[in-house]
């Protein structure tokens, strides 16, 4: 794990980000690799991919959050890519891969309120997408503001969304 970090670190070839990224994402599903790549700073090297120009690489960067994501501790330190990622989400092709894996994470995040103040510009946009997006798309947007709306502080937010 360490060297796949340092290779994702050290190299601008993008096949060889996403190859990276994909394995860490496929190491994350067990627990004991969710703390490793933790504790290695994995975090903030994979979310310094967001930044990535090379949409692939950015999915790739946001599917391995994700997973890392089912991690409580991990949350804390991802909590600080939810704004950028809402960005993402905002920014990225109607119904593209990018825009679906920022939408899992997001998912992710707002299981609990503790990062549902982070998402509330997005909500305008997580309506646009209700309404405009696929199957695939709705679903996901609903399953993320199913997650806003167990929250009574995010209930005004919701219900005054401009959209």
């Amino acid at each position: 794990l360490q060297k796949l970090i340092h290779l994702l670190q050290a190299t601008d070839d993008p096949l060889i980000q996403e190859q990276a990224l994909i394995t860490l994402s496929n190491s994350a599903a067990f627990s004991v690799n969710q703390d490793t790549i933790r504790n290695l700073d994995g975090l903030s090297v994979i979310g310094g991919m967001l930044s990535n120009c090379v949409p692939k690489v950015k999915e790739k960067a946001l599917n391995a959050l994700n997973n890392l994501s089912m991690n409580i501790k991990n949350q804390e330190e991802i909590q600080v890519f939810v704004t950028q990622v809402c960005g993402t989400v905002e920014s990225a092709p109607l119904n593209s891969d990018v825009q679906l894996a920022g939408l899992r994470l997001l998912t992710n995040m707002s299981v609990t309120s503790d990062y549902h103040q982070k998402m509330i510009n997005s909500i305008p946009c997580f309506l646009h997408l209700l309404s405009e997006g696929t199957e695939r798309t709705q679903i996901q947007v609903l399953k993320v503001l199913v997650n806003l709306s167990a929250n009574p502080a995010m209930t005004r937010h919701l219900l005054r969304a401009q959209v």
